[in-house]
């Protein structure tokens, strides 16, 4: 068996009963390391004091216009759909569309072969009418004439009063018969005006001067006017004067006023704004999906003939203008602090305000906010002056690197 020297056992026995830090001394000399440069990273990243930096803009003096932006379709001022009042086989087209064309111009012609007919029958029960009232006025000359040699006899004794009444009836039957045959010549006048009237319809005219949207018929096609006039035509009148109806939010329909300048673009041409004004502000409201919107009617110039009907337009409506005034960025107002870690609930504040840096540190301002482009706001009132940096953000702090 193997003896330890005395002097080694002396040497273990002395290890054995050395305190636990003096044995694992370089164990935690490495876990104190590891806790501070855990808490420098909370420290500087996480908890951001003294090194956290913001992002300012300068408050500057400008000017801005507030809009409503609100999108709609442009239509013409007048657009009319030329229908027809009587059935029929269009029997020829004389227009196409995009055709300007004249108040009267002939745009089609119906088949008018029943028509015709329906007035040659109507016109020939005229003349039967007619010539009842000559025969109806030759009866009443008769029994007239009969009437008076009865009243005669009767009164020398040659007749009784009995023949006398006979005379008398055969003369209101006469009479009556006059009356029922110039009746009747009313009633064919009324018939062939009737009949003339559907076949000078078998005509289709244009009612306005303007241009041909659309035409809905072709040559053989049959209309059938029973029930509801059937459309044939769409005519736009003058498309150098447009219109663009635009829906704007209930939130802000309180702001858009008739008169209001305003312009607008469309797809066709992005990069090229269109001068517009307010004409009206409709009080219906129209509601989609529980959205409601109102109206608003914009003038438009066409003369170059670019817009078109049915085009969709981005309208951006005029509802503020200042000038010279002292203007803050947006996000200015949008801004908060990063709270500290375990600082209480912040208090709520009522109105605007804005963030300076003051000694390192944030400090808010009340301030009084008016117009706005969405981009920069109107300064009313509050302790800011020309050039005063306001901040909007903060720098985002980068992960280093390994």
């Amino acid at each position: 068996m193997n003896m330890i020297e005395p002097g080694r056992l002396t040497a273990l026995l002395k290890e054995a009963g050395a305190p636990f830090y003096r044995r694992n001394r370089l164990m935690l000399l490495i876990a104190g390391g590891a806790l501070i440069a855990l808490i420098a990273i909370w420290f500087f990243f996480l908890r951001g004091g003294d090194s956290m930096q913001y992002l300012t803009k300068e408050v500057r003096r400008g000017s801005l216009t507030a809009t409503v932006t609100a999108t709609g379709t442009l239509e013409p001022v007048v657009e009319v759909d030329v229908g027809t009042e009587v059935s029929g086989i269009i029997e020829s087209v004389l227009v196409e569309e995009n055709d300007l064309v004249k108040a009267g111009q002939v745009l089609a012609r119906l088949d008018i072969t029943r028509l015709e007919a329906q007035v040659n029958s109507s016109a020939a029960a005229l003349r039967v009418a007619d010539a009842q009232v000559r025969e109806a006025q030759a009866t009443l000359t008769q029994a007239a004439n009969d009437l008076k040699r009865s009243q005669s006899l009767v009164a020398d004794g040659w007749r009784s009063p009995a023949d006398l009444d006979a005379a008398q009836a055969a003369y209101d039957r006469a009479a009556a018969g006059l009356a029922s045959a110039k009746a009747r010549v009313q009633e064919a006048k009324a018939t062939l005006d009737s009949n003339q009237t559907n076949l000078d319809k078998a005509v289709i005219r244009a009612p306005i001067d303007g241009l041909v949207l659309v035409r809905h018929v072709d040559p053989g096609q049959t209309v059938a006017a029973t029930f509801q006039t059937p459309v044939l035509f769409t005519l736009a009148k003058d498309l150098r004067q447009m219109q663009v109806k635009a829906n704007i939010d209930e939130a802000d329909i309180g702001v858009v006023k008739a008169g209001a300048r305003a312009s607008f673009t469309v797809d066709a041409y992005p990069d090229r704004g269109f001068p517009a004004y307010v004409a009206s502000v409709r009080f219906a409201p129209e509601t989609v999906e529980g959205v409601v919107t109102y109206q608003a009617v914009l003038e438009v110039k066409n003369d170059e003939l670019l817009l078109r009907p049915g085009m969709t337009a981005t309208a951006d409506i005029i509802v503020g203008e200042v000038k010279d005034r002292l203007l803050i960025p947006n996000a200015a107002l949008r801004f908060q602090p990063p709270r500290e870690p375990g600082a209480g609930r912040e208090q709520p504040t009522s109105g605007d305000r804005v963030w300076l840096l003051k000694n390192g540190a944030p400090t808010a301002i009340a301030v009084s906010v008016g117009a706005s482009d969405g981009v920069w706001s109107e300064i009313k009132s509050g302790e800011l002056t020309l050039g005063q940096a306001v901040i909007v953000g903060v720098k985002q702090p980068t992960a280093a690197q390994p």
